[in-house]
């Protein structure tokens, strides 16, 4: 991964909270967060 597709993806995700946070409530942060833990414990189950 470059520098430049780097910068792009921390610029778009920065921009996708920023958008979140100010229109929808800001509840993406944390349906994120428990998405990943969802998926966490699925993949534990593989283990």
């Amino acid at each position: 991964m470059t520098n430049k597709i780097a910068f792009a993806l921390v610029l778009l995700i920065a921009a996708t909270f920023a958008i979140d946070a100010t229109w929808f409530d800001g509840l993406l942060p944390l349906t994120a967060a428990r998405t990943l833990d969802r998926f966490i414990e699925y993949l534990s189950f593989w283990r």
